[in-house]
């Protein structure tokens, strides 16, 4: 009984983590696209999702002037 819960806990932990990656990607495709640096807005957002997010929709679009 307690290797299942063990296991339970390394598989939801291992899961979380890739939903926080994954989600870390979304600031850092909008900066991209507007011309910002892709990895510097990843690493932020990984680890202040909701500021990085916010601000890598209202940072100005290098590309259009």
């Amino acid at each position: 009984m307690l290797v299942a819960s063990n296991v339970g806990w390394w598989l939801g932990g291992i899961l979380l983590f890739i939903i926080w990656v994954a989600i870390a990607f979304w600031p850092a495709r909008v900066a991209g696209r507007k011309g910002h640096s892709f990895f510097l807005f990843f690493i932020f957002s990984l680890f202040f999702f909701p500021a990085a997010l916010i601000v890598a929709y209202l940072v100005r679009d290098r590309r259009r002037y």
